[in-house]
C-alpha cells in the first residue's frame, strides 16, 4: 500500500514544475504592499484630537456637555437627549478616507475636497444641521462630525469642523 505523505509533495512539485514551465512571458504580480496601496502611517493624534473640552464648547457654541466619551478611537460630546448636539472625533490608522467619504455621499451628502495644513480630505454636509470633515494622513485620517441635530445651531457646523480639524492637525505629533 503506498503512503499518501509521498503524493502529497509530488503532486505540488508538479504543479509548480508546470507553472513555472509554462508558455506566459506576463510579468511578475507586484509586491502585495504596493497592489494594495498601503501608505505610511501619518502623524500621531492625543486623545481626542488634543482638543479639550472647553475647546470643543467654546468653537460648537452649545453649553452643558451632558456626556463626553472617550475611548481609543476618539471622542464623543453630547448634550442631553437622543437627538441633541454632539461632536464627534475619530482617528483611523491604516483606513482608507474614500471609504468614509463614499458613506456619505451613498446617504445623500455630497463631498467636496478641501484642504488642511497641507493635506488632502473632505466636508460634507446636511443643511445647517450637519457637518463631517476627514482630512488624510498617508494610510490614516482623522475625522470631526458635528451634529445639532434638533437643535437650532448656533454656529455653522462646517466652521466647527474645519476650526477643531485645524487645532487637532497643528497639535499632532510629527
Amino acid at each position: 500500500m503506498r503512503s499518501r505523505a509521498w503524493t502529497t509533495p509530488i503532486v505540488v512539485i508538479a504543479a509548480a514544475g508546470l507553472t513555472a514551465c509554462g508558455g506566459d512571458d506576463a510579468p511578475p504580480a507586484p509586491p502585495q504592499a504596493a497592489a494594495s496601496g498601503e501608505a505610511e502611517p501619518g502623524p500621531f493624534f492625543d486623545e481626542c484630537g488634543a482638543v479639550t473640552d472647553d475647546e470643543v464648547a467654546r468653537a460648537f457654541a452649545v453649553p452643558g456637555f451632558t456626556t463626553v466619551t472617550r475611548n481609543s478611537v476618539g471622542c464623543e460630546w453630547e448634550v442631553a437627549g437622543t437627538s441633541g448636539p454632539s461632536v464627534t472625533f475619530s482617528w483611523y490608522r491604516g483606513s482608507p478616507i474614500g471609504r468614509e467619504r463614499a458613506g456619505s455621499e451613498l446617504i445623500g451628502r455630497a463631498a467636496s475636497d478641501i484642504e488642511i495644513a497641507g493635506q488632502p480630505g473632505f466636508v460634507a454636509s446636511a443643511g445647517n444641521y450637519l457637518c463631517e470633515l476627514g482630512v488624510a494622513f498617508g494610510g490614516d485620517f482623522v475625522h470631526w462630525s458635528i451634529m445639532y441635530g434638533e437643535s437650532a445651531p448656533t454656529a455653522d457646523p462646517c466652521d466647527v469642523a474645519r476650526e477643531l480639524a485645524e487645532t487637532s492637525i497643528s497639535r499632532a505629533e510629527r
